[in-house]
């Protein structure tokens, strides 16, 4: 009798085979992350009738909280379509809270564009670099792709071209700072704290503690 043939585990079957933590990780983002986007969607229509936003285009620059979900996942779990997932599930939660937004569950499209532009970034470094500037680039292009969404969705017939090219230079800055930034602070925060050493920022924590 012949052997049974031997299933090599590759390094990208283990890049796109998600574990149950991983799952459990993006579901427990999603609801804190959601529950925030809420409280920043509320707070968001006092903020933009601030004197300071009166150039209709800066609103831009109060977009970055809502773009930090893609990052975290993408930071955190880091296997394809994790930093998109995170992002549309927070934006859903977002949604459900009792009392909702003022887009509705409008809010999923959104989601789904700044995950894309999260995504995209991990995703053309083949999911091998997470250090701070890739997560400012993925914070600055989940802002750029949102911002390129909102001049048809909100602003169609609003914004001329000049309008345009501020609203999205002022969103993928907010992305760049407040989510790329601020998410890999929150990620290393996390793993400090030792509650991601089964995942590689904690591991990477360890391995400099190590040395």
């Amino acid at each position: 009798m012949s052997a049974a043939p031997v299933t090599r585990d590759t390094s990208v079957a283990r890049l796109v085979r998600y574990r149950t933590i991983d799952l459990v990780t993006i579901a427990t983002l999603a609801v804190a992350l959601g529950v925030t986007f809420w409280a920043w969607g509320k707070a968001y229509a006092g903020l933009s009738g601030v004197a300071v936003f009166s150039y209709p285009p800066s609103v831009g620059l109060l977009g970055g909280p809502w773009l930090l979900a893609g990052v975290m996942g993408g930071l955190i779990i880091r296997r394809p379509g994790a930093a998109l997932a995170t992002e549309i599930a927070a934006a859903a939660v977002s949604g459900l809270v009792p009392g909702g937004t003022e887009w509705g569950m409008s809010v999923l499209v959104s989601g789904f564009w700044q995950g894309l532009g999260a995504e995209l970034v991990v995703a053309l470094l083949l999911y091998r670099r997470f250090g701070l500037p890739v997560a400012v680039l993925m914070g600055a292009a989940a802002g750029a792709i949102e911002s390129v969404y909102e001049w048809f969705a909100f602003y169609d017939g609003v914004f001329d071209t000049g309008d345009r090219l501020a609203h999205l230079g002022f969103f993928a800055l907010s992305g760049a700072v407040v989510a790329g930034v601020g998410g890999w602070l929150l990620t290393q925060a996390l793993a400090r704290a030792g509650v991601l050493d089964s995942f590689g920022p904690g591991r990477e924590l360890l391995a400099r503690h190590e040395v």
